[in-house]
């Protein structure tokens, strides 16, 4: 599928440079079809509003002569659009990175663009499932198949996910040789770190239930968890089902994989546990990270610390 023209006001040597870009993202950075109708509606975005900030169809000295203040402006004028912090970034995002592009083909060196700072996105909050939303979502994940091996399946990756804490493709990643017989699952998360897990019976028990109804002969290395074809199962199918599930439970739209991840260092914030046990459990390489939970359980927080400060009565 070919990435959607764009229709824009300049002149035409920063049309060329507009269309060498878009080339360069394509064939270079090899830049999927809807990154390049984003960053096209951006830049087309922005050549609109010089073309009335300056009077007239900007070219490329027009870019070059540039200052802060235009840039903020353009911001200005983003905003008042209507435009959320995550779009005005992303916006300024492809700014730079289309006037890099120009500095490096010595089209255009403008360095004023480097002084204007980015709007920061807002931080994205997880959003945990409540305790007894999890508990329905195990308990009724079965019921999205007919085939009983992949109902014992899901059943087993949701379980997984929530009884550990564990990410998605790190979930995926596991071979046939991990399933757990004991107490504890060496996890390979982000950047190769591994780290120990405790496994609950009831997920060790959903594991072996799942391969003891999967009609497929699994080599040690082969994939724990597989598709209906025997193939590595795919992400996309595991959101589907937990799609499909949060429609049939009535559950939020944030009731994602992940957010079973959430629930569990959530539920095990609520229930006493450390930041810094939960850190390790995660397999956060910053505390700060893990830190974002605290934010989401403020209430329990705070009635911990009125039942617990030797102050909070007084």
């Amino acid at each position: 599928m070919a990435a959607i023209p764009i229709h824009f006001m300049a002149c035409p040597d920063l049309a060329r440079a507009v269309g060498a870009w878009r080339q360069w993202l394509a064939d270079e950075k090899r830049a999927s079809v809807h990154t390049l109708d984003a960053y096209g509606r951006d830049l087309a975005a922005f050549l609109s509003f010089l073309a009335e900030h300056l009077g007239g169809e900007p070219d490329l000295a027009a870019l070059a002569g540039l200052g802060v203040g235009d840039f903020r402006a353009y911001l200005a004028r983003r905003s008042g659009d209507g435009l959320g912090r995550a779009s005005l970034a992303r916006a300024m995002s492809t700014l730079r990175g289309f006037f890099r592009f120009l500095d490096r083909h010595d089209l255009v060196h403008n360095p004023a663009l480097k002084a204007v700072k980015s709007p920061r996105p807002p931080r994205s909050v997880p959003k945990p499932l409540a305790a007894d939303e999890a508990m329905e979502a195990l308990n009724n994940a079965a019921e999205l198949h007919d085939e009983p091996w992949l109902a014992a399946r899901d059943v087993a990756l949701f379980t997984l996910l929530y009884g550990c804490g564990l990410r998605l493709g790190e979930a995926l990643a596991l071979r046939r040789r991990d399933a757990p017989h004991g107490d504890t699952l060496m996890i390979t998360g982000k950047g190769k770190k591994q780290r120990v897990v405790p496994v609950l019976p009831v997920v060790r028990d959903a594991i072996a239930d799942y391969l003891r109804l999967m009609p497929f002969s699994a080599a040690p290395d082969q994939p724990m968890f597989l598709g209906a074809r025997g193939g590595a199962l795919n992400p996309g199918v595991v959101q589907r089902q937990m799609r499909r599930l949060r429609q049939a439970l009535g559950l939020a739209e944030t009731a994602t994989p992940h957010a079973l991840r959430h629930s569990f260092a959530t539920h095990l914030l609520a229930g006493g546990g450390d930041l810094r046990t939960i850190q390790e459990l995660l397999g956060h390489s910053s505390l700060s990270t893990t830190q974002r939970y605290t934010e989401i359980d403020a209430a329990r927080l705070t009635e911990i610390y009125r039942n617990a400060h030797p102050r909070a009565g007084s």
